[in-house]
């Protein structure tokens, strides 16, 4: 992992030699680290960004994005982040709540009523106050981009939680959204995602959970022929910055980072339900057959989930009593 490493901070100070002609133009320049190819809607909502934030800080401000895992995956690259070697880096809620609990909230099965309440959650002063909570662990949140909601996707129809029961799921690690699984009665299995294909292939892994997005363009609706919509999750991605970057920031230039960024989650949404649209008609022509279930009997499942955090994690219980009243 050492020499992982290293190799990683080896190949982005060889990259970042490509950007220092931008050194006589640019006082800053952010570093920007994320693992979706470049034609993924998520890019394209960052590439948005960085174009907003050099021009309102009139060039003194840039954004270089480097995609495709190009220096480290996900967590390889919150690590480097952590390290000061990249600035900014996409992660999700279910990765960070290890390093905020705050963030579990979005991996609370079922807490959202509908895409509209989950974004007027994102945009109140809970949401803020969920990016701003990692500032102890060396970065903060700048913005949310939709990821759509999570169901579950195998080789056989998933219609109730019973059909779940003793199968190997693979989950992110999450301790939420392990428990989800256990609550639902699959065996959850944390894998690292570039993994999964295989793992579902070879029978590593029974299922998996998801967005359509991912789940079509990772490939996997070659080998899982049924996708269950009971959207268990709505898990945002999250875009960070270091504290160090950011606080090196100017006010005036914090305000247009976060003004662009903004503007730039809007495009997300937009672009979100075109990707969703357009990957479902990929995965249908491929032979998988959507699922519509009845929710009601997976919301009673996880209940107990609730009643755990209202005994074990007041802090974050409130954070959830919370994004309940939100209208």
């Amino acid at each position: 992992m050492i020499m992982r490493k290293n190799l990683l901070t080896a190949v982005i100070g060889t990259a970042l030699t490509f950007g220092l002609s931008f050194s006589a133009y640019a006082s800053t320049t952010l570093k920007l680290s994320h693992n979706n190819p470049r034609d993924h809607a998520v890019h394209k909502a960052m590439d948005h960004m960085a174009k907003e934030v050099r021009k309102l800080t009139d060039g003194e401000v840039r954004i270089r994005i480097y995609p495709d895992a190009q220096l480290g995956n996900q967590r390889e690259s919150m690590e480097l982040m952590q390290n000061g070697a990249l600035d900014m880096v996409k992660s999700n809620a279910a990765e960070l709540e290890s390093f905020a609990s705050a963030y579990s909230a979005f991996n609370i099965p079922y807490l959202f009523r509908d895409k509209e309440h989950f974004y007027k959650v994102q945009e109140s002063t809970i949401g803020e106050d969920i990016l701003a909570s990692s500032r102890e662990s060396g970065f903060i949140g700048v913005t949310y981009y939709d990821a759509g909601a999570r169901s579950f996707y195998t080789d056989k129809p998933i219609n109730t939680p019973e059909d779940l029961k003793g199968i190997k799921v693979r989950v992110q690690p999450s301790a939420s959204a392990i428990g989800m699984v256990n609550s639902l009665g699959g065996n959850p299995t944390p894998l690292a995602y570039g993994e999964l294909y295989t793992a579902l292939q070879q029978g590593v892994v029974d299922a998996a959970e998801n967005n359509i997005p991912s789940f079509s363009l990772s490939r996997h609706s070659e080998v899982s022929k049924y996708f269950s919509l009971d959207e268990h999750t709505m898990v945002p991605d999250v875009l960070l910055i270091s504290t160090k970057s950011y606080d090196a920031l100017s006010e005036e230039h914090q305000k247009a980072l976060k003004l662009a960024a903004m503007s730039s989650m809007e495009l997300m949404k937009e672009l979100w339900a075109e990707s969703e649209s357009k990957e479902r008609a990929k995965a249908e022509k491929l032979g998988v057959k959507f699922i519509s279930v009845n929710k009601t009997a997976f919301v009673e499942a996880v209940q107990p989930m609730y009643n755990d955090i209202k005994k074990k994690n007041p802090e974050l219980n409130v954070i959830i009593e919370k994004i309940k009243l939100v209208q």
